[in-house]
């Protein structure tokens, strides 16, 4: 490992390393490199910082993957590690300490053994053999698996085996949108398949919800990997069964139809097999076009269901309109196969520049009834509206936004591979509430699927569309097309008693605006900035000025039972943090074993977050928080009052270079809170920059309410004056003001 690598696991800086090197002759020596760039022996240094009182400051799954990068490529023991972890999360968190802590060839012993345990169920699983440059990596698995979880390793290994195997193009689905996939199947669907099933997200959120058989496929080896020992975890008493290769061209289950069909697949693949399969008997619909490899997948799906089974599909917006799949999307619709066409909100999945849609299908029943209907809902809406918090324009009550399986390959490819290492949640659906959109939409289906003959729809959210008005010369089944509120929707009085309230609520946020950014008490330090002695996040807590707690990201190991935590109180997200808003997560926030109240005076780090944000990275909690759960990806610091002003501790450890300095990571970075820095004043003074932070904070939180109900008010006027719901008002030099000639007479 290197001195920077060494500086990022003991919390310190390179100056601090290079210190040790002069000034203890016991400081290892180094292993390998040059004079100038020199590699230390990864197992030494632990010790070595051990004996001095060092605590590694690197979160568990960082040294996972440092003790991976020094294998060095090409040593495949990221696939080695795969069984180990389906065996490891089986233990309790006091038996994998007495692994970890056996001598080398004990250890490595007890791992193969543990590891061939592993059921059939993974694909290509052989026996392993781990070898004595293993042993660092088997106990960085274990410290892994203790401290953050068995999801969190799995995620690692996948990570490194991608990377590896130069998957580009590979991302995780929010686990919300997962959730949300799963809830729209009937109640009682058992048999669930997901041909290209990625991390097997959808797969682990369909046995949350009572799914017993798992089929999935994908055609990388370490997806395939993956989702099995996820599922093993996730769902131990389920019959799983997961296969390698390419879903369209090599289906690996031609024979099994099931209840339900759960998939997120590749989008864009233009080399899907469109020459070679153009007499499948798959296409009932007719032969997807070369470039509509999407509508392929759909009818893959449809295949393999029972009849009146169920398939959830995320899809591109462009399968919706696109002229070459209009003659497909038109039989889909005439054979009563599309039953839905939800549209979810810009950032609510990869690739976050695009609105995706989840369609909803059914494979049609011999002599079933007729479906006349096709039901659209508008999920966009629910950031749009959710921003300000308030009800949308023509009367619609949304709710507020906030933060979070499957995964897909959004790259040309040939095959249906999916997932990878980037985080989720956080990063991709930091701005969708999945609570309320899933909501949103279930309540609408929920009616939907009732009575679709008296469906009556809600203005602006969902309506059930005759098929014969979509059999038009485009067959455009995008929602906003025809979802949209009409004048007929909107009641004139009530849409101008909601732009006098929103005035008089704009010009309440205006007035604190306006208090919050004035001048006055910002003076020069001198010459030159202020220098003082820092102390990090680490050191801090060693000296017991503060205890830094973390809420276990989703996969840490709990019981069967708790996948599905019930939660009677809200969970504060990372959203939460950055917006100053209250509480507003809910159960798929938390994760079972991760139950961390909140106090008041608590300071809370967001633990990711996308390169180059302005979001604010930390916060204090209040009263408003107090009691509240904490959610994945944020970090929870306790100070001592006694010795440390939150809201000093606050605004030195959100600083831009302190955030930069103890993160990983490019596009998204992960923030290691015990290498964050703080000075060294005393508390008086603390107290005095902690009153200037919170004034910077509130500044902040007053720009971004103001901004919200400035767009909110402005798009209800808009709306409000061009569907004829309000009169320009008499402003001089209106066509309605006395003296000026009256244009309506002209």
């Amino acid at each position: 490992m290197t001195a920077a690598e060494i500086s990022r696991i003991a919390g310190v800086t390179r100056a601090t390393v290079s210190n040790w090197r002069r000034r203890h002759d016991d400081f290892p020596a180094p292993s390998a490199g040059t004079e100038s760039s020199p590699l230390y022996d990864l197992p030494a240094v632990q010790a070595w910082l051990r004996g001095r009182g060092h605590t590694s400051a690197a979160s568990p799954a960082e040294e996972l993957r440092t003790a991976l990068r020094l294998l060095g490529p090409g040593s495949g023991v990221a696939a080695r590690l795969f069984p180990l972890v389906a065996a490891a999360s089986r233990r309790t968190p006091e038996e994998l300490a007495e692994l970890a802590a056996l001598p080398d060839d004990r250890l490595l012993a007890r791992a193969e053994k543990a590891a061939g345990e592993l059921p059939a169920t993974v694909p290509e699983a052989e026996p392993v053999h781990y070898g004595p440059d293993d042993a660092g990596a088997v106990r960085a698995l274990l410290g892994c698996v203790r401290e953050a979880g068995a999801q969190a390793a799995l995620d690692v290994l996948a990570e490194r085996e991608l990377d590896e195997g130069a998957a580009g193009g590979v991302y995780r689905t929010p686990e919300g949108l997962a959730l949300l996939m799963a809830r729209l199947l009937p109640a009682g669907a058992s048999r669930v398949l997901d041909p290209a099933c990625g991390s097997g997200t959808l797969l682990a959120a369909a046995a949350r919800q009572g799914a017993r058989e798992l089929f999935g496929q994908d055609s990388l080896p370490v997806q395939g990997r993956r989702t099995a020992v996820r599922l093993l975890i996730a769902a131990p008493d389920a019959e799983t069964a997961i296969r390698v290769g390419d879903s369209l061209r090599a289906d690996a289950f031609p024979d099994v139809t099931v209840d339900a069909v759960l998939c997120n697949p590749p989008f864009a693949d233009r080399d899907w097999g469109h020459d070679e399969l153009a007499y499948d008997p798959r296409w009932a619909y007719g032969v997807p076009p070369r470039f509509e490899s999407e509508l392929a997948w759909v009818q893959h799906a449809l295949a393999h269901l029972e009849p009146g089974g169920h398939a959830v599909m995320l899809l591109p917006p462009g399968v919706a309109f696109r002229s070459s799949g209009r003659r497909v999307r038109a039989e889909l619709i005439r054979g009563g196969a599309l039953r839905a066409v939800v549209s979810l909100p810009a950032r609510a999945a990869y690739p976050l520049h695009v609105g995706l849609q989840i369609w909803v299908l059914q494979r049609p029943e011999p002599g079933g009834a007729d479906r006349a209907t096709v039901l659209f809902v508008d999920g966009e809406g629910e950031q749009r509206d959710g921003a300000a918090g308030t009800p949308s324009a023509t009367g619609t009550a949304t709710a507020g936004a906030g933060s979070r399986a499957g995964s897909r390959s959004r790259r040309p490819g040939p095959s249906a591979s999916a997932s990878a290492s980037a985080p989720t949640s956080s990063a991709s659906a930091a701005t969708v509430d999945w609570e309320a959109l899933s909501e949103r939409v279930l309540r609408q289906w929920a009616a939907f699927t009732t009575a679709p003959g008296t469906y009556a729809g809600e203005p602006g959210v969902a309506r059930a569309v005759p098929v014969v008005d979509l059999l038009d010369d485009v067959v455009d089944v995008t929602p906003a097309r025809h979802v949209r509120a009409t004048a007929a929707d909107i009641d004139p009085a009530a849409l101008a008693r909601r732009v006098h309230d929103l005035h008089e609520r704009l010009a309440e946020q205006v007035a604190a605006l306006t208090s919050a950014s004035a001048p006055g008490g910002w003076q020069p330090s001198g010459d030159s900035p202020r220098e003082w002695r820092t102390a990090t996040v680490s050191d801090l807590a060693r000296g017991g000025a503060l205890t830094v707690l973390r809420a276990a990201p989703p996969g840490t190991r709990g019981s069967k039972d708790s996948a599905a935590p019930a939660v009677d109180r809200p969970v504060l997200t990372a959203e939460d943090v950055s917006t100053g808003n209250p509480p507003s997560g809910g159960a798929v926030d938390l994760h079972a074993d991760a139950a961390q109240p909140v106090a008041a005076g608590d300071v809370l780090v967001r633990a990711v977050a996308s390169s180059g944000s302005q979001a604010a990275m930390t916060r204090v909690a209040d009263d408003r928080d107090a009691g509240a759960l904490l959610g994945q990806h944020v970090h929870l610091l306790r100070p001592d009052p006694a010795r440390l002003d939150p809201w000093f501790l606050a605004g030195f450890l959100g600083a831009d270079d302190n955030i930069a300095s103890a993160s990983t990571g490019s596009t998204l970075v992960h923030v290691a809170p015990g290498r964050l820095r703080v000075p060294l004043l005393p508390l008086e003074e603390q107290r005095r920059y902690g009153a200037a932070f919170r004034r910077v904070y509130e500044l902040r939180a007053a720009v971004r309410r103001t901004a919200d109900l400035a767009a909110d008010t402005a798009a209800t006027l808009t709306t409000g004056l061009t569907a004829g719901a309000l009169l320009p008002p008499d402003t001089p030099g209106s066509p309605d003001t006395p003296g000026t000639p009256d244009s309506r007479s002209a």
